[in-house]
């Protein structure tokens, strides 16, 4: 089972993927103000260690990092070096976060960072054209040596051709979920995965979202089954032993 590591938790809605946010969703139900970013209680989950002295965390994991705030937040500032050192120390695990927020990437990176950790994936999360335009160019510019494009919640068509090049390893495609969900068509979706085809970058549907529009018909997707309906649509495209 994957780790999921939440050093700090809340953000601030940044575009107009950010209007149904599931973290809102989950904080209003117990009465918590989402906007108001805070250390957790797990911060230090990646080094702590069982009584024997071995980390609880086993090498070889992946470690899905900061999915309930934005690790590149600037509330987080005074929170994140200390997150990057324990990346660092634990280079035996990979660590992946997303972020709505690439552009404060250079003001946020620690001094050996380099061309990037090599156990570190940045997703870089563009919900429509207009995100696309904004955000990509930075993300392909910025010292990263794993990066993925996340296009969800995929809320309308996305040419991302100009983009796809080598420095890509991945497009992940979702709909939105939420009883609030913006239809996702899955025209969009298709087209997302030609363009990475002609452009031999890995292309995934990880989730449909609740609301799904399909040759004309409107489908409603239980949040339960939004993932194993993605995966039996069996569109993903892999490339096997890619340089």
């Amino acid at each position: 089972m994957p780790v999921t590591w939440n050093p700090w938790h809340g953000c601030r809605k940044a575009s107009e993927g950010c209007r149904n946010c599931y973290v809102y969703r989950q904080d209003a139900r117990h009465a918590l103000d989402s906007s108001e970013a805070r250390k957790t209680a797990s911060f230090d989950l990646p080094v702590r260690r069982s009584r024997d002295g071995r980390f609880k965390i086993a090498g070889g994991e992946m470690v899905y990092t900061c999915f309930t705030s934005d690790f590149l937040l600037e509330k987080a500032d005074p929170w994140r070096p200390e997150a990057w050192a324990m990346m660092r120390l634990r280079r035996d695990l990979r660590f992946m976060f997303f972020t709505k927020r690439i552009e404060r990437l250079h003001e946020t990176l620690p001094p050996d960072w380099g061309q990037g950790y090599e156990n570190v994936t940045i997703g870089c999360t563009v919900e429509n054209q207009e995100m696309a335009e904004r955000r990509l160019p930075c993300f392909l510019e910025a010292p990263i040596l794993h990066r993925v494009i996340i296009c969800a919640p995929l809320l309308g068509p996305l040419d991302l051709r100009p983009w796809l090049t080598p420095a890509v390893e991945e497009v992940s495609v979702g709909g939105e979920s939420g009883s609030e969900a913006r239809v996702c068509d899955y025209g969009w979706v298709t087209a997302l995965r030609r363009q990475c085809v002609a452009a031999e970058i890995p292309f995934r549907y990880h989730q449909t979202g609740a609301r799904l529009l399909k040759e004309g018909r409107l489908y409603r997707i239980r949040r339960a089954c939004q993932h194993e309906q993605a995966r039996r649509a069996g569109i993903d495209y892999k490339i096997t032993n890619r340089e």
